[in-house]
């Protein structure tokens, strides 16, 4: 949520900010009619109210007055009739000032972050800039396949049977898969925790409706969740880690010197994917439930930039480490999440695609959810409570990192090799063979 200096004070610059970001500007009139009326409520409220505080003053003189001067019983009555009506009006203002409170409070939760000064404008994904690349992207003497027929081919991804458990956009790992993708998280785990400094945390995977308005889920993308209902028990399955470790703090002042707070996580992730009917609905991108290791930081507000490309760092080193080329792009303010002031996209290579498709979003969100989830610390002891600011991201979606493994280390025949750094994960287990000094996953009869 936004400072509401931007509904009152600076409604020109929040309209500015937010036709940068495609926002609906209805939405901003609203919010500024809104305010605007506010204003004017509680002005009147307020002149009423010194007029009965007068006028009560008054009326309380007069009676003293009354028992030898009947002229002042009767101005006493008058004026008391009088504020009657005034106080109806005041108690008319106050439910009409209650009203305009919970709409102008609903449609706060649902404006967007300002970019940042540094983001780049444009409207969508055209007008992000690439800010660097590591690595090259193998040239293969063979037409690639992508992750699914690979996958398919060598009975580590089933997408058939994961439809007729629960329909479109699930996949079963199988075997060396299953394998795979557990090393993959174990391998992050261990390299953000023991590299990067970030504690780790086994969150829950349901939470309540205001842990995810805490972090800008709700109410704006409610149709974008999975919900769950027991009696009057209502918990929403989570999109991202992002959402339980930043409201570990909900409601919290954080005392001095405990920041900076680093935290990962390995959770599954339940989206609707509402919006995105007919996109990536072939393999792995794009799925209902996936696996995703999350990097969150909570940290005071003049090192927050500092921290973004800190994070941006400990999520490229998981890609270096796994050798697998990749881009980095800042993205345009028309293109960014919902509470981002900033953001970098780590896109990886899929020669299967012959693109680079997003593995890692890591954003600033400054004090945005930090407002919304009252997340505060003090500065020193005994000081004033300040906002944190409060940054997220993958580091990695693992399904992703799974797929760009297959694609980037096959060969004419349909095998994959492992990168070297999961050997220690993987040596041994069953459905992979060493050859050469590396871990390969083979094609049936190979």
């Amino acid at each position: 949520m936004l400072d509401s200096r931007y509904f009152n004070e600076n409604v020109a610059e929040l309209e500015k900010a937010l036709k940068r970001r495609n926002a609906d500007q209805e939405l901003v009139s609203r919010i500024s009619g809104l305010s605007r009326r506010r204003k004017e409520l509680i002005q009147e409220t307020e002149s009423l109210k010194a007029q009965r505080n007068a006028a009560s003053q008054e009326i309380a003189q007069l009676k003293a007055k009354a028992k030898s001067d009947p002229a002042s019983a009767a101005q006493a009555d008058q004026k008391v009739t009088a504020m009657r009506a005034v106080g109806d009006r005041i108690k008319a203002l106050d439910e009409s000032l209650r009203g305009i409170e919970e709409e102008f409070q609903d449609l706060a939760l649902r404006i967007p972050n300002i970019p940042h000064s540094s983001v780049p404008d444009g409207a969508d994904a055209e007008s992000n800039r690439e800010a660097r690349r590591w690595g090259t992207p193998p040239k293969l003497a063979f037409a690639a396949r992508d992750h699914v027929a690979l996958g398919e081919s060598l009975g580590i991804l089933d997408f058939e049977r994961a439809g007729k458990l629960s329909g479109a956009r699930f996949t079963l790992y199988l075997g060396a898969g299953a394998a795979l993708e557990r090393a993959l998280i174990q391998f992050m785990l261990d390299l953000h925790t023991r590299q990067h400094g970030y504690r780790e945390v086994i969150p829950p995977f349901m939470v309540n409706r205001a842990t995810m308005t805490g972090t800008g889920q709700l109410p704006k993308f409610e149709q974008d969740l999975f919900k769950t209902q027991v009696a009057d028990r209502e918990l929403f399955l989570i999109p991202t880690a992002e959402v339980p470790l930043t409201n570990i703090y909900r409601d919290e002042i954080i005392d001095a010197g405990k920041l900076p707070l680093y935290l990962t996580a390995y959770s599954p992730c339940f989206r609707s994917e509402a919006g995105s009917y007919g996109k990536d609905t072939r393999g792995l991108i794009r799925q209902h439930q996936f696996q995703k290791v999350e990097l969150v930081k909570i940290v005071e507000p003049e090192k927050s930039y500092d921290e973004l490309e800190a994070m941006t760092a400990n999520a490229e080193k998981v890609l270096q480490l796994l050798d697998l080329p990749y881009r980095v792009m800042a993205l345009c303010a028309g293109d960014m999440g919902f509470g981002a002031t900033k953001t970098y996209d780590i896109e990886v290579w899929l020669p299967g695609q012959n693109a680079y498709r997003e593995i890692s979003s890591c954003s600033n969100c400054e004090d945005f959810q930090a407002r919304r989830a009252a997340i505060r610390y003090r500065p020193e002891a005994q000081g004033k409570p300040r906002l944190a600011h409060t940054l997220n991201g993958s580091g990695l979606a693992v399904g992703r990192t799974l797929v760009a493994i297959l694609e980037n280390f096959q060969d004419e025949k349909g095998n994959v090799a492992i990168p070297k750094v999961l050997n220690r994960y993987l040596e041994g287990a069953p459905g992979f063979v060493s050859e050469g000094g590396r871990l390969w996953i083979k094609q049936p009869g190979a």
